[in-house]
């Protein structure tokens, strides 16, 4: 590589006419969901979970939702309320689609033939959407045990008595797609979207140190305004900062470690799982006990990009590509931040004060099933109406990423489900006690499922385990094992391309930018290579 190409150039034009095409949809969507409010619907679904939370269960929650029979050992529910356990979890075959799915995503771009096919969402969708249905397919025809439902409320759905189990295979697709991948992928489009209408300009020099402090600045934001939202608003200009250089790879690379993931553990709001853990009951401000293990984990991985840019790259850059930088640098300057900076403090206080299973702060009102969704879809709304269309088209936005991401991952969150099924039963089978295997273990499997559902299994694993005498506790849970957990799934989370959203999104925008990406292996011979060792040591000093 060696200029990356004009966003202006490549992409002129597309901005505009994509966030009208988005806006109308955003519209019918909110129309959609305002026509459900007048028929009662995400009221009703808000009632069913709050009287499933205080275990006030009426005659017209039965039938297939209704609970399991008495007999069944009571367990927590997804918001630390006691529900009845569901049959035996899948056979360990059923993993078989998730796993083929991760090894077509690392492969495909691989094989020259396949490679430009692979490039388009639709080959994506249609692979994963393959794939979603074989896992489907085993709910509705083979599976015979009850399964659990976890949206709105939770119950236990028993099996058909004869025939296709479509209340089954339904449980299945509700749970991975209503409880899990709407919330999670009209997130991630707020943040992409609203922070793809800021534009930071000026192409600074690239020398070592200025891509250093993006990427220490972006692990700072990281906390504040979420992994994504501090990844697609530094992105584009550190991309920007570098088209005259040729040596860019290991500078995105660096940027997904810690941007992308490991700048995110200080608030709950910085990562998913970390956010799902605050709904459990953890403190909203006990993810600031880790700030010793986030300093010294984005310390040392920004010092050892600093000392690799210096020494190893940037010698290698030509003096005539290093000459046409500095006459292009010149000051930095942000546009764009009305009224995208409001919405995006729109999206956090929504985040934070919309979730159905708790009371607004000084009320005693739960707000409707997917009245969070329905407030990020209008901050896109509005972000979309107000914003400039200019600022996008320098940008050089589209929606190509974050549809790259919603394509793979309904059918990794489909069929992740077995997996999934599979840990919450098995999970204390494990023989995990102490820190350090939570921290190994919740991290091993959040590199290669999403680090949400992964925290979630894990953080009931330990809630079930008695503390060690005088130990503190968080939310029921031994603080050191908690931590190691949190750490875990936020850090590890950066070992893959699939571990955390925002790893595919920078990585397709690199793309778009001209940057030829390491394939999904070779990405993980740069996480082995220099993210696991400083992770290593970490656990070692501090779990």
């Amino acid at each position: 590589m060696h200029d990356l190409p004009s966003h202006d150039a490549s992409h002129g034009g597309q901005a505009p006419s994509g966030s009208a095409r988005s806006l109308a949809g955003v519209g019918l969507a909110l129309a959609a969901y305002l026509v459900a409010a007048a028929l009662g619907w995400p009221q009703h679904g808000r009632d069913l979970l709050v009287a499933a939370q205080a275990g006030h269960h009426s005659a017209d929650h039965g039938g297939d939702h209704a609970p399991a029979d008495a007999d069944h050992a009571p367990e927590h529910d997804d918001h630390g309320h006691h529900h009845h356990a569901a049959g035996a979890a899948p056979p360990l075959f059923t993993v078989v689609p998730f796993v083929v799915l991760l090894g077509l995503i690392a492969a495909l771009p691989l094989v020259p033939s396949l490679a430009h096919w692979w490039e388009h969402n639709s080959s994506k969708l249609l692979v994963a959407a393959i794939l979603a249905a074989v896992t489907v397919a085993y709910y509705l025809f083979v599976h015979a045990q009850p399964v659990e439902l976890h949206f709105p409320a939770h119950g236990v759905v028993a099996p058909a008595a004869s025939g296709p189990a479509w209340g089954v295979a339904g449980t299945v697709l509700v749970n991975a797609l209503c409880a899990e991948y709407i919330p999670f992928i009209l997130l991630l489009f707020a943040l992409y979207t609203i922070t793809g209408g800021v534009r930071i300009e000026g192409d600074l020099a690239a020398t070592p140190t200025v891509n250093a402090a993006f990427i220490g600045i972006g692990a700072l934001a990281a906390s504040l305004i979420g992994t994504t939202g501090a990844a697609m608003l530094l992105i584009r200009p550190l991309l920007e900062t570098n088209r005259q250089r040729r040596h860019v790879v290991h500078t995105v690379v660096f940027f997904i470690f810690l941007v992308c993931n490991c700048g995110g553990c200080l608030l709950p709001i910085g990562d998913p799982p970390l956010f799902l853990g605050y709904l459990q009951g953890v403190d909203f401000l006990w993810t600031l006990s880790l700030w010793r293990e986030w300093l010294f984990v984005n310390a040392v991985v920004l010092a050892i990009y600093w000392l690799w840019d210096t020494f190893l790259s940037y010698p290698q850059e030509s003096h005539r590509d290093l000459s046409r930088d500095a006459h292009t640098a010149g000051r930095m300057r942000v546009e764009g931040l009305w009224p995208n900076l409001p919405l995006m403090a729109g999206v956090i206080a929504a985040v934070a004060l919309l979730d159905p299973s708790k009371t607004i702060p000084g009320t005693s009102w739960h707000p409707w099933i997917y009245l969070r969704e329905a407030t990020l879809l209008g901050l896109v709304g509005l972000s979309l109406l107000l914003g400039s269309t200019d600022v996008r088209r320098r940008n050089g936005f589209t929606y190509f990423a974050i549809l790259e991401v919603a394509a793979l991952f309904v059918g990794i969150f489909i069929c992740m489900q077995p997996a999934l099924a599979i840990l919450n039963e098995r999970g204390g089978e494990l023989g995990i006690t102490s820190p350090l295997g939570f921290f190994w273990v919740t991290g091993g499997l959040s590199s290669v499922l999403d680090n949400a559902p992964t925290y979630l299994v894990f953080f009931k694993t330990a809630q079930a385990l008695p503390a060690e005498a005088g130990a503190a506790t968080m939310a029921g849970v031994e603080v050191g094992r908690l931590a190691a957990i949190s750490l875990g799934a936020v850090f590890l989370g950066a070992m893959t391309y699939i571990g955390n959203g925002p790893n595919f999104m920078v990585k397709a925008i690199a793309e778009q930018a001209g940057v030829k990406m390491p394939s999904f292996f070779g990405y993980i011979l740069y996480s082995c290579g220099i993210l696991l060792p400083v992770l290593a040591a970490a656990a070692f000093l501090f779990l």
